[in-house]
């Protein structure tokens, strides 16, 4: 049995679905994504579940890949990202003290200044709870929001985030921890000796500091990251205090595991500086029997064309140009997207799916396990997985909102407790003290 603690954080994205796409449609949701109070009240109760972190995913355009246009898309509810995160962050800070909240931010929209001033201030804020989720982008369409025709190619944009992120942590260390004084007898605001430039540059970025907000309670936010490529997962390795992944079922989950935390080790790093953290999507009922029927309903609200839309947009490739009833073994695709097209429909290529049913399969908790049964069934297998070295904890991901979050921190999370894999209690003040982890 493992010594220490499963780690719990929460899937949200401002908008009608996390990773199923029929969160929106099912009745009991509350499509309150553009009130403020909708999500005070879903950090209050994740706190109160001691989860160690919230984040929100975040996607700067909306999708039109599919059928030359965004009305599938954005008509049917696809995944997207209505709200900027970072306001709901701070909202979200107020009504909370232990929490972790974390953003999702491109390294290739933003320069390394902006990001280290506007993460450093929701540090200070939140009293060090702020976790900044470092993603490249990958979308034409979110490039072409920010001005850009295209990203540079995959390795460029990895390289330009690592210069970012080497910029803003020369930004965040350009202040002291006693540096700011307020002495107001002797009139000294800021002991100016121990705040310096960071005359920071690379081939990407430049910066020369020092950074305005003063040195915050964590000295710099938790980095998450979810790279899922040999070199994502090597920058995963370096930077990554908290790795993101989707993986399919156990033997991937441990798969992954083991080889990102080889990584770690290899970059110089002890294996439990980096929590790795695979997305679940818990459907609980009183029996078995009723939690197998709400997943049936649960799944059956998924739309198949809005399924083929949000692949589309994930891989840049046009779907509707395709007959529903081919194979997808048989589809005429550029290999890069076959690739891609791979990893999603992982594990059924034995069923032979036709583009239709990839779609559902995808639209259905894109590649995310449903996790199913009575509390104490979802809390077995939780252990299992904890337990088997296929991860150190959780993604906690909805399908009905905020209603999976309160029953899952109702029932799932007093079973794990008891159990003693899981905290009753936060153990400090900073979302670094909850990991354990210093910088």
């Amino acid at each position: 049995m493992r010594k220490q603690q499963m780690h719990l954080m929460a899937f949200l994205l401002a908008g009608p679905t996390c990773h199923h796409h029929g969160m929106w449609r099912h009745p009991e949701t509350e499509n309150a994504f553009l009130d403020p109070a909708a999500w005070e009240h879903v950090a209050r109760v994740l706190e109160r579940g001691c989860f160690d972190a919230l984040f929100f995913a975040d996607i700067s355009s909306i999708y039109d890949a599919h059928g030359g246009g965004f009305a599938t898309h954005l008509g049917r509810g696809g995944q997207m990202g209505l709200l900027d995160p970072l306001p709901l962050i701070a909202i979200m800070a107020r009504v909370t003290q232990h929490i972790g909240l974390g953003a999702t931010i491109s390294t290739s929209f933003h320069h390394a200044y902006q990001l280290a001033r506007v993460l450093a201030t929701l540090d200070t804020i939140s009293n060090g709870r702020v976790a900044w989720n470092v993603v490249t982008s990958a979308a034409t369409s979110e490039a072409r929001n920010f001005g850009m025709q295209s990203l540079p190619d995959k390795t460029t944009r990895y390289d330009i985030a690592e210069d970012v992120l080497k910029a803003c942590c020369a930004l965040w260390d350009g202040w002291e921890p006693d540096a700011l004084v307020l002495d107001k007898k002797a009139g000294i605001f800021v002991d100016t000796d121990k705040v310096h430039y960071a005359d920071f540059e690379s081939r990407h970025v430049r910066s020369r500091g020092p950074l305005t907000v003063p040195r915050s309670p964590q000295g710099r936010p938790v980095i998450m990251q979810a790279g899922s490529s040999a070199r994502g997962r090597d920058v995963a390795a370096r930077w990554g205090e908290i790795v993101f992944t989707l993986q399919h079922g156990k033997r991937d989950m441990q798969d992954f595991y083991q080889d990102l935390k080889g990584r770690v080790v290899n970059a110089g790093r002890r294996p439990e500086d980096c929590a790795i953290l695979p997305s679940l999507d818990p459907i609980i009922g009183e029996t078995e029997s009723i939690a197998r029927e709400r997943q049936a309903y649960m799944n059956s609200l998924v739309d198949t064309e809005l399924g083929l839309a949000v692949m589309s947009g994930h891989l840049g490739a046009d779907f509707s140009r395709f007959p529903l009833d081919k194979p997808i073994t048989e589809l005429d695709l550029d290999p890069a997207v076959a690739g891609s097209m791979d990893v999603i429909v992982q594990g059924t290529k034995a069923a032979n799916l036709t583009l239709a049913e990839a779609a559902r399969h995808f639209a259905t908790s894109e590649l995310t396990p449903q996790i199913v049964g009575t509390p104490e069934s979802v809390a077995d297998q939780l252990q299992d997985l904890f337990e088997s070295e296929a991860c150190d904890g959780f993604i906690i991901t909805p399908t009905v909102f905020p209603g999976s979050f309160e029953q899952f921190t109702r029932t799932v999370v007093p079973e794990l407790q008891r159990r003693g894999i899981f905290r009753t209690a936060y153990p400090g003040t900073t979302l670094r003290d909850t990991l354990r982890m210093t910088p």
